[in-house]
């Protein structure tokens, strides 16, 4: 046998939960769960974090544990996250309706995304949306009503360089029994063209994950269902969004988790090599075998956001086999497959809080835009 056949089924996920899959750079879809931190099993990949002090608080289920891909992003580049109740889009949905509560927007400057760990300090907010009492909104109604889709500006004045990005729900229907339901992993990008010099995040913004949240914090011990509703105290620091002041560095260049430049199909953090040109039986088999090994790697590394392009790099490799078998040893055909990108609704405009400003913190509107 010249080929391996693989079969791959990918561990259904039946939940009202949620997960953030895709990252969207101004408005680009970067692929299901490229540059994404997800957790490795399928059928509890959208499950809330079951200890708010654990260090599973800093970037979800398995979060610790970096993907191969880092996204470049430039400085004040709109950023969206899609969440998704079925993370491959089995079924439509991305949050239970019931699920009410507010979102926040973290980040974290890291001088090594392959080795320095998510949890502990350095993090920052720089958005949030909590309850508008005006509307009678949460942020979730928000997002629900946005199809999933969360969108916030990074600061123009951050520093090049590598940050994980954090976005978060909480969910406060059983917040009134002490079980708030927290959503939450990372994304990895680089930076380009902000300010040069240093991060400096006044100490009274910078927290820790864990360890910004406790079982006793208002924020999560919030009752959804009293009326009147009592302003909302939102969980974490007040934004922080650190503004250019300085000199634009155009100098900084991203060296790690850069896409191959030869990669010919991309599923989250798997690219395929381009098949060496052959010539020759041995040759020719020789090729199915190493393409069937790609297709193996595909299969084996998809997230629970699917592996939709693993179908299409197989379906190359039976062409290969077919070639083969039908005495055609001159080779490779072309390829001529291309990445398949989930059908998405329009990215939304950002909204929520992104002021700076501790007395600003309970006056916060959720619709109000805010230019950093």
């Amino acid at each position: 046998m010249k080929f391996l056949l693989h079969a791959f089924g990918l561990a259904s996920v039946a939940s009202a939960h949620t997960l953030f899959t895709t990252l969207f750079i101004n408005g680009e879809n970067q692929g299901d769960g490229t540059c994404v931190r997800q957790p490795r099993e399928g059928e509890t990949a959208t499950d809330p974090i079951s200890l708010i002090t654990g260090n599973e608080m800093a970037c979800g289920h398995d979060g610790n544990e970096p993907v191969p891909f880092i996204c470049p992003a430039s400085s004040g580049a709109q950023l969206t996250f899609e969440f998704r109740e079925w993370p491959a889009l089995q079924n439509p949905g991305s949050i239970d309706p019931g699920h009410l509560g507010p979102c926040a927007v973290y980040l974290k400057k890291v001088d090594d995304m392959f080795s320095d760990s998510a949890a502990g300090r350095g993090w920052f907010k720089i958005w949030e949306a909590g309850y508008d009492a005006d509307s009678g909104r949460w942020c979730v109604d928000t997002l629900v009503e946005n199809n999933g889709l969360l969108s916030v500006n990074l600061p123009t004045g951050l520093p090049a360089g590598y940050y994980l990005v954090r976005p978060e729900v909480i969910a406060l229907h059983a917040a009134y029994r002490g079980e708030p339901q927290f959503y939450t992993n990372c994304a990895q990008i680089y930076v380009r063209g902000g300010p040069s010099g240093s991060l400096d995040v006044p100490e009274e913004y910078e927290v820790s994950i864990p360890g910004y949240v406790s079982e006793d914090t208002p924020g999560v011990t919030y009752n959804i269902y009293d009326r009147p509703l009592p302003p909302y105290p939102i969980v974490g620091p007040d934004v922080f969004r650190p503004r250019s002041g300085g000199d634009m560095d155009s100098s900084g260049e991203q060296t790690d988790g850069v896409i191959p430049p030869d990669c010919l199909l991309k599923n989250a953090n798997w690219c395929s090599e381009p098949i060496a040109e052959y010539s020759g039986q041995g040759g020719c088999w020789d090729a199915v075998d190493g393409c069937y090994e790609q297709s193996q790697g595909c299969w084996d590394s998809a997230p629970p956001s699917g592996s939709a392009n693993c179908y299409t790099w197989s379906g190359y490799c039976r062409r290969l086999n077919e070639a083969c078998e039908s005495g055609d040893y001159e080779g490779p055909p072309e390829f001529e497959g291309q990445e398949i990108f989930a059908s998405s609704p329009d990215v939304p405009a950002p909204w929520g809080t992104t002021r700076t400003g501790r007395s600003l913190a309970r006056t916060r509107t959720m619709l109000r835009v805010v230019a950093a």
